[in-house]
């Protein structure tokens, strides 16, 4: 019963393979290997990795061909929003037709399972005083990243409606921990204190998100696996809105460092306002609630950076 990670070696994808390790033994890496994906995220598991961009459907079938799946998790995306402003082709590429491609040979080879990892940020932004989004809440991407991701949301769905292909959506809110690359803002902020740097923070730093400790998420992804409805999909938040400056301001506390280090800087187009989650459904379908709070998983995070600079 092969599964494939997809993705397995990035931030959410290794830290989702760390977590199953000790449940599944058949599991293989299948990744591209981007800059922000790095086999060194996977030490010390023994998984078998696979350096592929799901882009190209002919490599791609030749491992399903060659290890029949039972089961796909696909974390393969490209997601830093600032880089699909300045060139969507390669957000297209995997996001999009890597997508598409999984699903044909998922449908050619009678894969059994496929969960779609996805983000909350399909359902646009959020005035502050506007409910948190559901599972019904409609898609209004406002950025290309959101734009790639709603478009494979889209496809994974139709593929279940359509073909019959057992499916299931996961969007997530703002993740953090172990193994992020350092151009996400809680990583950066983290390493730059580390070698003395500016921390910029887009305009006032007014922009709020719902964050999740990535051992939640990947418990949540585990629970909605074996508990949830193929077909359907399941928001999984934090439960934790905080403003940028604020988790910016904590992150300098927690390292005794100081604000004189933040540096406002110019907003990047359509940067949405707020995203927040709302854990209705998963926490009465699937019994989950995020364990860890805010100082308890940024702590753990800055452990991790702190042990491994280099």
């Amino acid at each position: 019963m092969t599964t494939f990670i997809t993705g397995g070696a990035g931030f959410i994808g290794s830290n989702f393979a760390h977590y199953i390790s000790d449940l599944w033994d058949d599991v293989i890496i299948l990744d591209k290997l981007t800059y922000a994906g790095d086999i060194d995220n996977l030490y010390p598991l023994d998984y078998p990795v696979k350096g592929v961009d799901i882009a190209y459907e002919s490599r791609l079938e030749e491992l399903f061909k060659q290890y029949k799946p039972k089961t796909i998790f696909n974390f393969a995306a490209e997601t830093h929003v600032d880089n699909s402003i300045k060139n969507v082709a390669p957000f297209i590429d995997t996001n999009v037709i890597g997508t598409l491609n999984l699903l044909n040979l998922s449908i050619k080879y009678d894969v059994e399972m496929f969960h779609h990892i996805s983000t909350d940020e399909v359902y646009g932004s959020l005035n502050l005083s506007d409910p948190p989004f559901t599972e019904s809440s409609p898609y209004n991407p406002q950025n290309p990243y959101a734009a790639s991701k709603a478009s494979s949301d889209h496809f994974v769905m139709s593929y279940h409606n359509t073909y019959g292909l057992p499916v299931l959506i996961t969007n997530c809110s703002n993740n953090y921990g172990p193994r992020q690359h350092r151009e996400k803002l809680i990583p950066k902020t983290i390493n730059n204190i580390l070698e003395g740097k500016k921390i910029p923070i887009y305009s006032k730093g007014e922009n709020i998100r719902d964050w999740i400790y990535v051992e939640d998420h990947c418990a949540g992804l585990l629970g909605v696996f074996h508990i949830g409805k193929v077909g359907e999909k399941y928001n999984i938040g934090g439960e934790c809105e905080m403003r940028n400056i604020d988790i910016v301001k904590l992150i300098i506390k927690l390292m005794n460092a100081s604000e004189d280090l933040i540096e406002f800087v110019e907003d990047r187009p359509g940067h949405d306002l707020r995203y927040a989650i709302d854990n209705g459904k998963i926490n009465k379908n699937i019994s989950f609630y995020p364990q860890y709070n805010i100082e308890e998983g940024l702590k753990k995070t800055i452990d991790w950076y702190e042990k491994n600079r280099d």
